[in-house]
């Protein structure tokens, strides 16, 4: 066999052994990552946490939100609708915080009758680390029809007169938007998160596992 032939046959296996023992270390780097998360679940909660009223509207395993409903015998329907926002890896200080991330909620609410909604835009957040609140960030009434166009007014909550902004969170209270509900919405998308993440980790092990 001509030694050019025998030293280009050389390489190729020197660049296939490379390329194996690469995926051997990555193989190996995402069964460590899918044993570490296997082994840190989300902790069980120990605070009040519970739905309340509302049902389960949608929550498929592989979407990213949560919506949840709530209808009165008057007709009056409450949806809410909720996912994870970005991680806030510094969380409170001097607290550790069980979720590194809020949780970006939208509650719509809509009387028979009435061709308009009410929506509120909030977030969910853990206060101390034993509990949760949210706040609201806009609330404005739209028509489902037409949808959420720049016509639509939407000032900022904050900049609203103090007590309109109390009474408008205790009306979202009145509709069973309280602790109760976040706790178990900052629980309940976490736990989900992670599923999704692991169900990730274990389709690249299965991809990178796979022979050539």
């Amino acid at each position: 066999m001509p030694l050019p032939y025998r030293m280009s046959k050389a390489n190729a296996a020197l660049r296939q052994g490379g390329k194996a023992l690469k995926d051997l270390n990555l193989l190996k780097v995402l069964q460590s990552e899918i044993q570490h998360e296997l082994s840190c679940n989300p902790p069980e909660v120990s605070r009040s946490s519970s739905m309340g009223e509302f049902v389960v509207e949608c929550d498929l395993p592989q979407s990213q939100d949560f919506v949840l409903k709530r209808k009165y015998e008057s007709g009056e329907e409450v949806a809410v609708s909720a996912l994870l926002g970005p991680f806030c890896p510094d969380g409170l200080e001097g607290v550790e915080c069980l979720y590194p991330r809020d949780v970006l909620m939208k509650v719509c609410l809509k009387k028979p009758g009435l061709s308009s909604m009410l929506q509120f835009d909030c977030s969910v957040y853990e206060k101390d680390g034993i509990g949760s609140g949210f706040k609201i960030h806009n609330a404005y009434c739209f028509q489902p029809s037409v949808g959420l166009g720049p016509s639509v007014y939407r000032p900022p909550f904050s900049k609203l007169d103090n007590e309109l902004q109390v009474e408008l969170k205790k009306y979202l209270a009145s509709k069973g938007i309280g602790e109760s509900l976040t706790n178990f919405l900052l629980h309940h998308l976490h736990k989900k998160e992670q599923a999704q993440y692991v169900d990730w980790l274990h389709k690249l092990e299965s991809y990178v596992a796979k022979s050539e």
